[in-house]
This record gives C-alpha cells, structure tokens and sequence, in this order.
C-alpha cells in the first residue's frame, strides 16, 4: 500500500462536490445530538452578533430620526450686509438657482412682505402691532422646515392667490385665536384674511412662530411684494451638508456672494456622526468575539469528532480513501456544521431584533452586511477551524487509526 493508501498502480477515485457533500453530511447524521448542540453554540454565537448589529443599527435609526427633526441637513440662506452696510437683498432667482444644487433635496423659502401690518379688528389702535411680520410663503415649507399644523390647511396653489392666512403659534396666542375657520378674520395691511390654518411652534425656524403667513401671489397682487426671498431653507443629504453650504452663497448670489448670510450645519450633525462611528467600532468589536467564540466551538467538535472516529478513518484509508480525500471529508463536516449553526444564527438574530425594536418602538434595521457578512464569517471560521482537525484525521495511517479503535 502507498503513502496514500492506494493499491500500485492504480489512480485514486475523485470524490465529485456532491459526494463530498453527502461524506461530509453522513458524519452529521451519525451523531445527530452532537451536531446539533454543536450547531446551537455556533447559532447562538451569530446570533448574538446579528442581534447586536441589529438593535445597534435600530436604535441608531432611531436617534438619526430624532435627530433630523432638529435640523441636522437644514441649512438657511438669507441677505447679509454690503460693503457699504446696507441690508442687501438676495436676487429673485436666487430660489431656483439653490434647487439646482445635487445633494440638495428640498428648498423653500418665506419673503417679508414690509409695511403690512396685522390687527384682529379695525377696533385695535395702530400702534398694538404685537409685533407680529407679514411673510409670503411657497407652499413646500411646512415640508422643508418640518413645521406641522395644530389646525387648519396650509395654502396650496389655489388658495394662495386668495387672501387667506396662516398664523404661527405665536402670533396666534398674541391675536386671541384658538383655530381656524372660515368665519376667523384678521386685517393684514388693511385687507380682511380668513385665518385657514394655525401651526405648533417651529422648532427649526422659531422666526415663523411670530409670522402670518400668506401666499406669494396675493403678496404681490396686493402688497406690491418684490417676489424676492427673504430666507431660503434647504434640506440637503447628510454626507454633503458642508458642501453645500460652501457653494449656497455663490449659487444665491453669484454676483456678490459676501452679501450672503449662510446658517452653520447644526451641532447635532456632528453628534450624529460622532454617535455613527462610536457605534460602528462597537459593533465590529461585539461581531468578532461573537466569531471567535463561534470558530472555538467548531473547532472543539471537530478534533473530539477525530478522536472517536478513528476506527472509521482507518477502515476508509484501508479501503484506499487517500488523505486528500479524509482531510476533503473532514473540511466538509466542519463547513456543514457552521453553516447550519450560521443559517440558524442570522434567523435567530434577526427574531430577536425585530422582537425587541417593536418592543421598544423603533425602527426594526438589521444591515444587509451584518447578515451577509455573518454567513460568510461562519463559513470562513468554520474553514479554519476544520482545517487542523482534517489534517489531523488525514495524517493517520490505516493501522494506527484501527489499533488506536
């Protein structure tokens, strides 16, 4: 007999993929407790990781949302001062041009609407003006500044052209009207506006919580309002927010873009970002050890599965199976049994995340990576760990193998 365990002479029989499959399994269907409790370890493993991604992704989805409700993409545009410090006044097209920018994903804008003062009555003395500014709005900044309606209807493309008005929490409160309706009348510049809508404070443009707002058309029909923007607001995505704040001037006034006033990205953009990065080493530190500990348990079942099973491996090498072909079969056990252990991890995981982030009402996210990359990090530990004990096995000769048994 050859080193290889073969008779002179004749060429071995390759074992085809799917018979090293069906070798591969047999040693799994033999000791079926064994395999399985085997597994369970590795499946507890990864699922441990996948439910830590999982919740970690979940709850991070969770504070971005929070977080985007307080502005982090949100950036304002307004004039600022000339170099002989005058108020300047941005271009009338200054809108449009801001809506070409790429990363840009929302603008609005609001334009004060000067010398139109606002009264509940004609009973009111002139000079009680609360304080209160007149601005022409475009019917996408509730959207766009994330300003929402305690009552009422924000102007659309009809009801713009009419006199009806909008009024912010503030303004509400100081004018002594609780809601909206077509019966609720103020006096904007001397002009009678039906109050069709009242809105909660606005958390990220505080200026419109002492405005009433109306239409861009019946501002100019009948204040002679110059279409110009006063405050232009963009929604931009997150990665690109400093980019676009370093071209919004330029873009709003390329003539003199020192004449324009841009907003800072909000701080709590670095805080999401500083919370990203915190969380992402967690989770690659969480999703090794969960590995390691995964690679260790396969690699324990395989070299104890080596050591009982002498006596078959030494019957296979008498009956000429080569080493190539005990080390083939060895690897295939080994990879079986972490991608049983795997597949039933990633499922396990992703149960117990969407468990728990409906539990605590979040968004339930388990990133594509985490399972992919589990699948194959079981696989790939799984490997190696069977490797040691399949050339172990291999290195056995038929007659120590069977005198050992």
């Amino acid at each position: 007999m050859t080193a290889e365990g073969s008779r002179p002479g004749l060429t071995p029989a390759r074992l085809a993929p799917r018979d090293v499959v069906r070798v591969g399994a047999a040693g799994l269907r033999t000791r079926p407790a064994r395999a399985l409790l085997s597994a369970l370890g590795i499946a507890i493993g990864i699922a441990a990781m996948v439910a830590v991604v999982g919740i970690s992704s979940s709850s991070r989805e969770q504070l971005n949302r929070q977080l985007a409700a307080l502005g982090t993409n949100l950036l304002t545009v307004s004039p600022g001062k000339t170099l002989e410090g005058e108020d300047a006044k941005l271009p009338a097209e200054a809108e449009a041009m801001i809506a070409r920018i790429g990363p840009v994903t929302a603008v609005s804008a609001t334009g004060t609407v000067r010398n139109a003062k606002v009264y509940r009555s004609d009973k009111i003395p002139k000079v009680e003006t609360n304080g209160l500014t007149v601005s022409a709005a475009r019917p996408r900044l509730p959207q766009t500044v994330g300003a929402t309606l305690r009552g009422g209807a924000w102007p659309n493309g009809a009801t713009g052209r009419y006199p009806a008005a909008v009024l912010g929490a503030d303004a509400a409160e100081r004018l002594g009207i609780g809601r909206a309706g077509p019966q609720v009348e103020i006096l904007v510049g001397g002009e009678r506006f039906t109050v069709i809508g009242v809105l909660h404070k606005v958390m990220l443009a505080p200026e419109l919580d002492t405005a009433v707002l109306i239409g861009w058309e019946i501002a100019t029909d009948l204040f002679r309002f110059d279409g110009r923007a006063t405050t232009v607001y963009t929604r931009s995505r997150d990665s690109q927010v400093e980019a676009v704040r370093a071209v919004l001037a330029a873009t709003a006034n390329p003539e003199t873009p020192g004449d324009v006033s841009v907003s800072k990205p909000s701080e709590a953009l670095a805080a999401r970002r500083a919370a990203d990065v915190t969380l992402n080493g967690l989770l690659l530190g969480l999703g090794a050890v969960a590995l390691l500990v995964g690679g260790v348990g396969v690699a324990n079942t395989m070299v104890i599965s080596v050591l009982e099973r002498r006596a078959e491996i030494g019957l296979r090498r008498s009956l000429g199976a080569t080493r190539g072909q005990i080390r083939m079969q060895f690897l295939a056990e080994s990879l079986l049994l972490s991608i049983l252990g795997g597949v039933g991890g990633v499922l396990l995981g992703i149960a117990v995340t969407t468990g728990y982030a409906a539990y605590q009402t979040w968004p339930s996210v388990v990133p594509a990576w985490a399972t992919a990359g589990a699948l194959a990090a079981t696989v790939l530990i799984g490997g190696i760990a069977g490797l040691y004990p399949a050339i172990r096995a291999a290195r056995l000769s038929p007659t120590e193998a069977l005198a050992a048994s």
